[in-house]
């Protein structure tokens, strides 16, 4: 019995030698890649607040590269894109930027690194600067659960079950709203008075609901890619709201 419990100790004592060899492994390859965000980050910014005049910050471009802007994203896809964790001070100093567009972003953190990654865009955005977010809409989702859809809403149950649950073989709501709150590492899905409140306690001035596609300011058209992403424009209409707001002059 004894060597038998010496025998669970110590494959006990391995298991948890290979656990911290590995955490310890992930987080130096964090560490590495970090320290590498960090130093390409400092030439990125550098370079684009020498060579532009007017200065536009897009938060979380992933893969949709916008000309005349400062694209970041937390897991960059390109050497032109800064790393920029919204959760953390953003490495820019006050008042730089004139415009700032973020689209299907801040519904990946919670609410109160929500309310930081506004106050930061408030912060680095000049007196009198633009913002434009858009951002999966509670609202919209919640009202897919009963019986009576109307078409739209009955198509973007389809839509989402044939283009992320291929395997589920049924078109019920409940899953629908079950796999859009919890897309892709979703961690606080706003509805439009809670968003519109967190702008104007972020200190925007102007705040509205806006059009996920088209803005009335001509800098904030054409900048949206999640329609392309998921495969279908009137789907992102639909699941989506859009906010814009100025820092007072």
């Amino acid at each position: 019995m004894f060597q038998r419990a010496r025998s669970t100790l110590s494959q006990w004592a391995s298991d948890i030698r290979k656990s911290v060899d590995l955490d310890l492994d992930r987080r130096a390859r964090d560490i590495v890649r970090d320290t590498k965000h960090y130093a390409l980050r400092e030439l990125t910014i550098r370079r684009y607040l020498q060579q532009n005049a007017v200065r536009k910050l897009q938060i979380g471009a992933g893969a949709n590269h916008l000309e005349g802007w400062l694209n970041t994203d937390v897991l960059p896809h390109s050497r032109d894109t800064a790393f920029l964790d919204v959760r953390r001070r953003f490495p820019f100093d006050d008042q730089t930027f004139d415009y700032v567009f973020s689209e299907h972003v801040i519904e990946h953190v919670n609410f109160d690194d929500g309310r930081h990654m506004l106050r930061e865009i408030a912060r680095v955005l000049k007196p009198g600067g633009h913002v434009r977010i858009v951002t999966p809409d509670l609202a919209a989702l919640i009202k897919l659960y009963g019986p009576n859809k109307d078409e739209i809403q009955e198509r973007y149950i389809r839509f989402i079950t044939d283009r992320f649950m291929p395997d589920l073989h049924r078109y019920r709501d409940v899953f629908v709203i079950n796999e859009c709150v919890r897309f892709s590492g979703h961690q606080f899905i706003y509805d439009a008075p809670t968003f519109e409140e967190a702008m104007k306690e972020s200190g925007f001035v102007g705040v509205r609901s806006v059009d996920v596609m088209k803005s009335d300011i001509p800098v904030f058209n054409d900048l949206a890619s999640h329609g392309a992403y998921i495969g279908d424009e009137d789907m992102n209409r639909f699941e989506a709201m859009g906010f814009e707001g100025r820092k007072p002059a």
